[in-house]
């Protein structure tokens, strides 16, 4: 499975990785192994604790990079029905069946909403199976009485998001005598380091500056098709399912998978060079400024017609708040107009996109479908002017699955508080 180990001299065994593992540490209260990604991390989790054939119950609203990496581990991905309103996995509705023929369970934490961890955690005890948490939108969000990410036998974490280091990731353990076999396991599966890799990594930001300041946006999305870097046109990349049944021949394993696991991040399993770990760093020493001004801006947000509030949703960082719209294609065109892009979008949910051949349907799709369908994931920290934008374009509000009428569509109330921009 590997293409290269780290060596006697990486960085993994500097300094530099161990501050960060120290500081997730802190946050969790576990022990925690940095990884250059999320979703190398979860690849690590899932090979250590599923043996290959197994049944890994999922949301199918949730990154298609997660549903190959499950694939990858040679793991059948299982779809659970969902809470029409946050996406969460809907304990109840599972069927006893279904629950009697996975072997784990992946939460998704969507956007920063946590999961049903404590029944999650009761039922998977009860089971016997292990519990996997996705926290690459959680970092700083709670369930119950712990943070999300300390629920599960692993959980992993992105440092692209929140901390917005653009890479990264941290791989958490309950059990802290299982680290040296984890990180045994990363150093078989790394990518040795690339000084071009480190170089482009280090100029992005600045060329995307750059782009943005000269707003170039359409000609350097022209250039970087040209160029043959853009991985997707659409919200799903390309299923391409011949070769991904050829590629199940292979499993587990990274490489047969590796046209589509390193979509939107080519450096997934790339060793961290020493310029990667310091700007990492440095945005883990902010973070605590960045979830304060999420959580504002979450409240913010909720106080929209266009919101659907839940308890726990005014009490967490979110990553992205799910506005829910009538029409969100021109709701999304109506904030590009203003510069601000809409991302982390998972339409179709993953039973539709993959198929049976690939995967359990949900025996229940319809509330993912409404959700992928009308949510509208914003930055909180554009919160003062996406309410803004949506005010003056019309942007209805659309009633849920099972709600009564709504109220109206008139304009966003007055006094919403500071702007968080």
């Amino acid at each position: 499975m590997a293409i290269g180990e780290a060596g006697p001299g990486s960085v993994r065994h500097g300094v530099q990785p161990k501050r960060l593992e120290e500081a997730m540490r802190v946050r969790l209260g576990r022990e925690c192994v940095y990884v250059p990604s999320c979703r190398f991390g979860l690849y690590v989790a899932l090979r250590h604790w599923c043996p290959p054939g197994g049944r890994v119950l999922m949301s199918p609203v949730n990154d298609d990079v997660i549903f190959f990496v499950v694939l990858a581990a040679g793991l059948r991905p299982v779809q659970a029905p969902l809470n029409p309103l946050d996406a969460s996995i809907d304990i109840d509705a599972v069927p006893d069946e279904v629950w009697g023929s996975v072997s784990a369970v992946l939460t998704t934490n969507l956007y920063g909403n946590p999961d049903p961890a404590p029944r999650l955690r009761q039922k998977c005890d009860a089971l016997g199976i292990p519990l996997f948490e996705d926290g690459a939108h959680a970092i700083g969000s709670r369930v119950g009485d712990r943070p999300v990410g300390a629920w599960g036998e692993a959980s992993v974490f992105s440092l692209s998001k929140h901390v917005g280091a653009k890479a990264g990731g941290m791989l958490s353990l309950a059990d802290p005598g299982l680290r040296e076999a984890v990180e045994k396991t990363c150093a078989g599966l790394l990518a040795p380091r690339r000084a071009g890799a480190e170089l482009a990594y280090l100029v992005r930001p600045y060329a995307e500056a750059a782009v943005r300041g000269l707003r170039l946006r359409r000609a350097a999305w022209a250039a970087i098709r040209l160029l043959g870097l853009a991985d997707r046109e659409e919200i799903r990349m390309p299923l391409r399912p011949d070769e991904l049944a050829l590629a199940a021949r292979h499993t587990p394993g990274l490489d047969a998978h590796h046209p589509w696991l390193r979509v939107d991040m080519h450096d997934y399993r790339l060793e961290g060079g020493r310029l990667r770990l310091r700007r990492i760093g440095r945005g883990l020493d902010r973070l605590d400024d960045v979830l304060d001004a999420c959580r504002a801006g979450t409240e913010l947000l909720l106080s929209t017609p266009w919101a659907k509030p839940r308890d726990a949703y005014g009490t967490q960082p979110l990553f992205r708040v799910p506005l829910f719209v009538a029409d969100r294609d021109a709701a999304v065109a109506a904030l590009a107009r203003e510069g601000i892009v809409v991302g982390y979008l998972y339409d179709p949910p993953l039973d539709d996109y993959a198929g049976a051949e690939f995967t359990d349907p949900s025996p229940a799709p319809e509330a993912a479908r409404w959700f992928a369908r009308h949510a509208l994931p914003v930055d909180p920290l554009r919160a003062r002017t996406v309410a803004e934008v949506l005010e003056r374009s019309g942007a209805r509000p659309v009633r849920a699955p099972g709600e009564g009428e709504l109220p109206g569509s008139g304009p966003t109330p007055g006094g919403l508080g500071q702007s968080r921009d």
